[in-house]
């Protein structure tokens, strides 16, 4: 089965992807800041990663970051913040994919 965790602050973003993947079949794991999502990361392995970008504690980029460190994981980032410059940093960060909320 499928493994994905979903990086948002906001509890209704979070279950609504939920729903839609558990449907899926995927199995989801939730972290509600930056600094948990890496702590999550550092021991468990996923098929997929869901993030926002603006959260805090530690902002989506720079967990984009971390991880690119140690996992090749495809990470979709889901955000607000939807200029030109904000997508091409997400991509030049190591993200997959960008999609604005």
């Amino acid at each position: 089965m499928s493994r994905l965790l979903v990086v948002d602050d906001e509890f209704r973003i979070r279950q609504i992807i939920r729903k839609y993947a558990e449907f899926e079949g995927y199995t989801v794991e939730e972290a509600v800041d930056g600094m948990q999502a890496i702590e999550i990361c550092r021991k468990e392995e996923f098929d997929l990663i869901i993030m926002d970008v603006m959260m805090p504690e530690l902002d989506g980029l720079e967990v984009c970051r971390e991880v690119r460190r140690y996992s090749d994981v495809p990470i979709m980032f889901i955000s607000a913040k939807s200029g030109q410059e904000d997508i091409l940093t997400g991509y030049a960060l190591g993200c997959d994919d960008y999609i604005t909320k």
